[in-house]
């Protein structure tokens, strides 16, 4: 037995040490389409990703950051991203910026929490990313300090982050011919971040993807969103599309909370055939039942 505890004490040693200090991984950005890297592309591609609701707190301050994010780990804020050079993104390179959606980590080499979706971001295809980061290095700097995170004591040890990212990572840019509503969803509007229920580490329960969950970001209810009965089998696509750009559901009713910013930050910004392929997509996935 003493064999045992003294072997298994080393493998967690030898564990720790290689999450401690093996090094962060890199990007490359040769070969990338700068032609097509433009402010306009970007500020789509942001309302697109709705970065405003989580990076706004104050109105006269957008993209400073400071929003409390709610979860079983704690409480997250978001930082500014605005191009300050002191508490902002002011001093980023073009590979920080990309390293940062692609893996997750830090322009100091630390790891971000998965409360900053970059699990979906990194989806993005390079040319989109630096198309934001134009958009974002527009912007008005702000100096506005970015508050701690107030997180149980076991959170805290981020070099944990690089198992997390092991387990459900999938790192790499969008192929050029995905399909535009799976970019949309699954990708820049991360949907799946609040419409599926996750498992004790934090990570999506694949066979319960999209159907819904009681207790999403804030703690708040958030519906299935696959064509079964539980969620929207009966819907059309027409009213998909009507409830993307208003808000309106097939009821008359309204949606309210965090996906009432949705509809006014993200998806009634985006042009009519984004809204459609968002629609087509999200009516194609396996229907599943859930709250």
């Amino acid at each position: 037995m003493r064999r045992v505890l003294v072997a298994l004490f080393i493998v967690v040693n030898v564990a720790v040490t290689l999450m401690v200090l093996w090094p962060a991984p890199s990007v490359s950005l040769s070969g990338v389409a700068r032609e097509n890297i433009t402010i306009a592309r970007g500020e789509y591609l942001v309302s697109a990703g709705g970065c405003v609701s989580c990076h706004t707190l104050e109105a006269d301050k957008p993209f400073a950051g400071g929003v409390a994010l709610e979860s079983p780990f704690g409480t997250f804020h978001a930082p500014n991203i605005t191009p300050d050079p002191a508490t902002g993104i002011g001093g980023w390179s073009d590979e920080d910026f990309v390293r940062a959606f692609r893996h997750g980590v830090s322009p100091e080499g630390s790891f971000y929490y998965p409360a900053f979706p970059y699990a979906f971001y990194t989806g993005i295809s390079d040319t989109d990313l630096l198309a934001i980061k134009a958009f974002l290095d527009s912007l008005e700097p702000i100096q506005q300090p970015n508050r701690p995170h107030e997180l149980v004591w076991y959170a805290t040890f981020r070099p944990g982050l690089r198992l997390w990212n092991a387990l459900y990572l999938d790192t790499g840019p969008a192929p050029e011919d995905k399909d535009r509503g799976t970019y949309l969803v699954e990708n820049l509007g991360h949907c799946a971040a609040c419409h599926s229920p996750r498992d004790v580490l934090g990570g999506i329960i694949p066979e319960r993807r999209f159907a819904g969950t009681g207790d999403g970001p804030g703690g708040e209810a958030v519906p299935n969103i696959t064509p079964h009965e539980d969620g929207i089998g009966d819907w059309s696509v027409d009213d998909l599309v009507f409830l993307l750009e208003l808000g309106m559901t097939p009821s008359g009713d309204f949606v309210g909370g965090k996906m009432a910013e949705v509809v006014e930050d993200n998806t009634g910004r985006l042009d009519a055939g984004d809204r459609a392929a968002i629609a087509d997509y999200l009516l194609g996935l396996p229907a599943r039942p859930g709250p």
